[in-house]
């Protein structure tokens, strides 16, 4: 009996043990309880209306709440079919770059998604220091991607030299959430050192294995930050043409959190 109880306390102090080292403590947030602009000692906007690499129809703006703004306890990020800088749209993407920056860590956004063909959200991360070189050579983890002509289907992707959408090798997949634009669902990166894990609300359903050392398949041994965006037409979020009477769309975010 005395072996039992000593095989039984020695399993639990290993459970214990190992459940305290994975546990992640909150190193990052915003949990958006203020009104007005986003909190700038968190948030950059990248600004322009040039395409953005995608051929986006929209102009992206700059400390202008009526597409960036905090209000009853979320961020809104609103895309508005409106006239801006010789472009018919306007929107915002904020970024974390220099303010909120990690390698390694968990990384959760709850969110409502726009709708309507044409919108394509996006809560993603780009490398803060490019230290492998420009797109893609440093990397991309897409969190969370959602095109309006396909409705109730979230994708998470990663984008590297060697496997990327230019040369149709991008890794990735893709989950149904039919409450997508509805509800709050929470998009989720467990990043390791060897392995990325994308999931929403706990369900994974996409995971990069680390190849190798080689920049060209694994750039995301550096930091990245976070982005969040809702870009309008382009040459993935606009194949099926633009809806101009769904304006305006928003994409409605409860918290920001990362874990390391």
């Amino acid at each position: 009996m005395k072996s039992i109880q000593s095989l039984f306390l020695s399993i639990l102090m290993a459970f214990l043990i190992i459940s305290c080292m994975q546990k992640k403590e909150l190193v990052w947030s915003d949990e958006f309880d203020y009104n007005g602009l986003p909190d700038s000692t968190k948030w950059n906007y990248n600004v322009g209306g040039h395409g953005w690499g995608n051929n986006e129809l929209q102009y992206y703006t700059k400390e202008r709440a009526e597409n960036a703004r905090v209000e009853d306890g979320n961020l809104i990020i609103e895309s508005r079919y409106e006239m801006m800088e010789n472009m018919e749209y306007t929107s915002a993407r904020l970024t974390s770059r220099n303010k909120g920056d990690w390698k390694y860590g968990r990384v959760e956004v709850r969110a409502i998604l726009p709708s309507g063909t044409g919108v394509w959200p996006a809560i993603w991360m780009l490398p803060t220091e490019w230290k492998y070189g420009g797109w893609p050579e440093s990397g991309e983890i897409d969190i969370m991607e959602y095109v309006g002509f396909k409705p109730d289907t979230i994708h998470g992707t990663i984008h590297t030299e060697a496997y990327n959408h230019t040369k149709n090798t991008q890794k990735g997949s893709n989950i149904r959430i039919p409450t997508a634009e509805e509800e709050y669902h929470i998009y989720i990166l467990e990043w390791q050192e060897d392995k990325i894990d994308i999931l929403v609300d706990d369900q994974s359903y996409f995971t990069f294995m680390k190849e190798s050392d080689d920049p060209a398949v694994w750039p995301f041994n550096q930091d990245f930050h976070i982005v969040l965006n809702i870009a309008v037409g382009g040459n993935w979020g606009g194949q099926k043409g633009v809806d101009t009477t769904i304006f305006p769309q928003q994409m409605v975010v409860d918290y920001v959190r990362v874990y390391q």
